[in-house]
């Protein structure tokens, strides 16, 4: 896959990698829900509807309208949670729970186009307050993530303040090559999810990974390259260097710190392109 990554341009490049299905092998967030429920966030009743959802998700039979239900079930589950509650959550389980997860190849990936002298970038729907400690533990250079309002108590309010879905996921990347100097059509982008083609098509190198029925059309129709990933490997058996510090997205790209949200893989009211 070396050939793929090769690095002989100039300007600045960037690899930008949705998350769930694409980097790992599930839903980040809703991988969390046993442990929100041992630390008292939520009932066993929300373990089983969330334990649902992680199936839809994996079995890829959700259409839009049921992530959009999924989606604002999961936001109005978050309201009252307190965010540095959330954080130590995270970060306790985060080795345990993440790192078995972790594909095998999209590890390689990144170490490719870290040497190739390319930006990493994790941009995901989930919230930043899970994915950010999952792009620091993958190296990660920049996190765009989903992020939710934090009332003056701590704690979520339930609301969304910013959306990293479809067309905003592209243009975060945008403004992120406009501050960082990212020559976009040199730049990769992987997913798994008919619902990033906007990502996609933002760069001059697009794979569809995994790709659910939609983006598998539209990448055969486009002569886009398809990855199967199907290894999950501990990263601390990957990777042979130690992660570096993962940097947050500038707050003009709208996607630095952020909520511990449930929000996943939906989207705004709107059809998925494709």
């Amino acid at each position: 896959m070396l050939g793929i990554v090769e690095n002989h341009y100039l300007p600045r490049t960037a690899a930008f990698f949705d998350l769930d299905k694409t980097v790992i092998a599930k839903s980040s967030t809703l991988t969390f829900s046993k442990s929100f429920y041992q630390g008292g966030l939520i009932n066993r009743r929300a373990v089983l509807r969330t334990a649902y959802t992680q199936f839809v998700f994996l079995a890829g039979g959700a259409d839009h309208d049921q992530m959009e239900r999924m989606r604002e079930y999961l936001s109005a589950l978050c309201r009252g949670w307190n965010v540095q509650q959330v954080k130590e959550i995270v970060a306790e389980a985060l080795h345990d729970l993440i790192d078995p997860i972790i594909y095998d190849e999209a590890a390689s990936l990144i170490e490719q186009h870290h040497s190739a002298g390319r930006d990493v970038v994790i941009v995901s729907t989930s919230g930043a307050e899970v994915v950010e400690p999952i792009g620091e533990m993958l190296g990660a250079d920049r996190v765009v993530a989903t992020r939710m309002v934090v009332g003056d108590d701590g704690c979520f309010t339930g609301e969304v303040e910013y959306y990293a879905y479809g067309p905003t996921k592209a243009q975060a990347i945008k403004e992120l090559a406009l501050s960082e100097g990212y020559d976009l059509d040199r730049c990769f982008a992987y997913s798994d999810s008919a619902t990033d083609l906007p990502m996609l098509e933002a760069v001059g190198h697009p794979f569809a990974v995994n790709p659910d029925r939609a983006l598998r059309r539209e990448a055969i129709t486009r002569a886009w390259p398809i990855l199967d990933f199907h290894r999950p490997v501990r990263l601390k058996q990957r990777l042979a260097a130690p992660p570096r510090p993962a940097l947050i997205a500038a707050a003009a790209v709208g996607a630095a710190a952020a909520a511990a949200s449930l929000v996943w893989l939906a989207g705004r009211r709107r059809a998925p392109v494709g």
